[in-house]
Order: structure tokens, then C-alpha cells, then sequence
């Protein structure tokens, strides 16, 4: 079953609320269970929490209404769009689009508070029920959701160009609220949201996150299953954005387009089993390792006599499965030539294609190994020889600004012994 990743704007929420006025500071919170956010979940947030601003004009008119204020504050209307470009670029989103997002924000607040004023007075009535405070209830409120929006969007800028924002826009966004008209004006303005300013921790202490991108296909170091992230490297991840004093958020990648998003500042490192190859090292960089292991083979258990060598699986009639784009495809494409090789879309459910007899064998780590032959009746380790001795590690960008931090901090969680602890943990419960 394919997860659906949960909403960002609750831990968003708590973390404003941590915020100083005149800061930005990073919040720390213990590790709790992990959700893994995808592009269309990022921009989704987006939406919701400029839809909940909107949504509170009808108490703005009120409060107004009931203090004979005018709907129109130009100065204040200017200092708000000004602050927000301000805090926009402390975290590297570009200033301008920010502010248009912000003025058209403005511009929309006017007009709904404007049409209420106007019924009210045609009508001879005006507000009905209690008004709540301008001052001590709703510009607070929504000086908070403009922290909780500038957070959202600097973790949805990379992917928004890309996301189909009408669609998502013309599900979430009420028509008593939002015209046609206002949704494709919003969804233009989205789309040009950046980050501008280059990724560093510095930067991402003043967002007060650390950005991990994981393909979470690959137990026993990250696994999404049922709503939740789980595994050694989620934990490990977990732990140093704490020691770094941020906030985990978790970011869908795919094996084959891993490096890529790491380019293209989707996040900030990458976790999840990740092996340690010179095709990588062209572009990413490494921490520490991690883990240690190999290539091997994994099959029904009652093939072991069959399948005692390598040659003895690279022959005609042999049946191999991979997942898609990572080390376990390239070597099975550098070492068959006889067998006849298969690549299955979803490593999650790969290992379900020998059980069930549709697949002989498939090449993987030795890690993932334990873990399956430990779960999964049925399923054993069918070669001795460990092939293409690599470490795991975490990836990073090329440009080394992560390296010293992540690598201080692993050189002691190391010595004391963490990720083999977890590792161990993850692959026997």
C-alpha cells in the first residue's frame, strides 16, 4: 500500500510558535515518528495555509466593522509585504516573488473584507455573533501564519515549478472563497517562489530544518510502510539533526534520480542505504561510512543446491528481478549475460516476486539479506562470495559545505558505537 504523506503545517505550527520575533531560531525536538513528504504534500501545505489566511477576512471585517477602521491600511499593508521579503531571504528564498506572493495575498484580503463592509452597509445590519480582537487574536494569528507559509514554501520551493499547482490548487481552494480567476493568479505567482541563496547549514539553521531525502524502499535503513518512515538511517538522520539542532524533514526520492535532486537543492543530504560508488562521487560527495557490505544473491531457499556460484545463475532459463536505477541493477547488468533480467518498479514489494515464483533470483546487499532471510520464511541468502565490497554512507553535496559537520558528528556517534547499534536493532525486530 502506498503511503500518503502526512501534512508538514502541525510541526510547522509548533515550530512558529518557537520563533522570536526578531529572529529566526533553530527548534530542536525529539525523534518522533517519521513521515516522508513528497512534492505534491509540500505544495499542498502551501495552498492550506494561504487558504487558512484568507479564510479569517470575515473576522478582520468584523473587527474593523466594530472599531469603524477602514478596510485599506496602505502603510501597513506595505510594512507587511516588506517584512515578509526581509524574512524570505534570511531563509535564501528569492526576495521578489515572495513579495508578490504576499501583495497579492494583500490584495485579495482587501477585496473580501471590502465586500463585507459593503453588504453590511447596504444591508443597514453588520456583523453577527462576537468579534473577535484584531489586535490581540487575528494579527497575531496571522503573523503566524506567515512564518508557518515562508517555512512551507522554502521546503516546497525546489519542487513548485514542477508540481501541478492548478490542479492542486483547483481541488483545495473552496470556490466561496477563491474565483478561477484568483486561483490561476496565485498558482502564476507560486510557480516563480525560489531559493536563491546556496544551500549550507547556515541556511538551514535559519529555516530550523534539516532537509533528508530518502527513496524508502530499502529495509533495513528506510522503509515507508503504513503512514510511517522506519529504519537504522532514519534513526541515524534523526539523531543528528538534533545534535545539529533541526528539525528532520523527511523528502521522497527515487534511486535512479537521487543525485539529481540532490542538485537540485530538493534536500540537503541523503539517507536510506545509500552505497558508496565512484559514479556518484562524480557528482555528491560522502560522509563517514555508515555500514559495510556487498553484493550477494537472495532465493527461495530450497535453490541453494542450484544456485551455488555465480555462473550458476548467469545461465539461459534463470529468471532475475532488480529494482530499478540503484547498485543492485548495475550489477546485475555488469555480470549477466545468459540470465534473463527483469526490473520491478517498486523495491518494496520486489522480494515478492521470488516468493511467489515469478522472479529465481536477485542481487542485493548482503544488509538487506539478514533482514529478509530473518523475516521472510521461505527466502535465503544462496551465495557465500560477498561481491563489490562497499561502505554506506550518507550523501552530500559536492560542494563540501555539509561535510564537516555531518562527519564530526558521526566520528562520535561512531565510537560510541551508534549505527551499528541501530543497524542491528532495525534488522532483528
Amino acid at each position: 500500500m502506498r503511503h500518503r504523506p502526512q501534512p508538514v503545517a502541525a510541526w510547522l505550527a509548533r515550530a512558529a510558535a518557537c520563533l522570536a520575533s526578531s529572529a529566526w531560531l533553530a527548534v530542536a525536538a525529539p525523534a518522533s515518528a517519521a513521515t516522508l513528504h513528497d512534492p505534491a504534500s509540500l505544495a499542498t501545505d502551501v495552498l492550506a495555509i494561504i487558504d487558512a489566511r484568507l479564510a479569517l477576512m470575515p473576522d478582520v471585517a468584523a473587527a474593523k466593522w466594530a472599531t469603524g477602521q477602514a478596510v485599506a491600511d496602505p502603510a501597513r499593508e506595505a510594512l507587511v509585504i516588506r517584512a515578509a521579503g526581509e524574512r524570505a531571504a534570511t531563509l535564501g528564498l528569492a526576495r521578489g516573488p515572495v513579495e508578490a506572493l504576499f501583495e497579492l495575498q494583500v490584495g485579495l484580503a482587501r477585496e473580501a473584507q471590502a465586500s463585507l463592509h459593503a453588504r453590511w452597509r447596504r444591508e443597514g445590519t453588520g456583523p453577527a455573533g462576537s468579534v473577535p480582537s484584531l489586535a490581540d487574536d487575528l494579527r497575531p494569528r496571522i503573523d503566524r501564519q506567515t512564518t508557518e507559509l515562508l517555512l512551507a514554501m522554502y521546503l516546497a520551493a525546489p519542487t513548485l515549478p514542477a508540481t501541478d499547482l492548478a490542479a492542486l490548487a483547483a481541488a483545495q481552494l473552496p470556490a466561496t472563497r477563491w474565483s478561477d480567476a484568483d486561483r490561476g493568479r496565485l498558482v502564476a505567482t507560486l510557480a516563480s517562489i525560489r531559493l536563491e541563496a546556496p544551500r549550507s547549514p547556515a541556511r538551514a539553521r535559519a529555516a530550523g530544518v534539516l532537509r533528508i531525502g530518502t527513496p524508502a524502499d530499502y529495509a533495513p535503513f528506510a522503509l515507508a510502510r503504513d503512514g510511517r518512515l522506519d529504519g537504522s538511517d532514519v534513526e541515524l538522520a534523526e539523531r543528528l539533526a538534533a545534535a545539529l539542532g533541526l528539525r528532520p524533514v523527511f523528502m521522497q526520492t527515487r534511486w535512479g534520480s537521487m543525485v539529481d535532486d540532490l542538485e537540485a537543492d530538493r534536500f540537503d543530504l541523503a539517507v536510506g542505504g545509500v552505497s558508496v560508488t565512484d559514479a556518484r562521487r562524480l557528482r555528491a560527495a560522502f560522509s563517514l561510512p555508515t555500514a559495510h557490505g556487498g553484493k550477494t544473491a537472495v532465493g527461495r531457499c530450497a535453490d541453494r543446491a542450484r544456485f551455488g556460484h555465480l555462473e550458476d545463475i548467469d545461465r539461459e532459463g534463470v529468471r532475475v528481478v532488480e529494482n530499478a536505477g540503484g547498485t543492485n541493477e548495475s550489477f546485475a547488468r555488469r555480470h549477466l549475460g545468459h540470465a534473463a533480467l527483469r526490473i520491478h518498479p517498486d523495491n518494496r514489494t520486489v522480494m515478492d516476486e521470488l516468493v511467489a515464483g515469478r522472479a529465481d533470483v536477485m542481487f542485493t546487499d548482503d544488509t538487506e539479506i539478514a533482514l529478509v532471510a530473518h523475516q521472510q520464511r521461505g527466502l535465503c541468502r544462496l551465495l557465500g562470495e560477498l561481491y563489490d565490497p562497499t561502505d554506506k554512507a550518507f550523501l552530500l553535496p559536492h560542494d563540501g559545505r555539509w561535510n564537516g559537520e555531518v562527519d564530526a558528528w558521526l566520528t562520535t556517534a561512531t565510537a560510541a558505537g551508534l549505527p551499528a547499534e541501530l543497524l542491528d536493532r532495525h534488522l532483528t525486530h
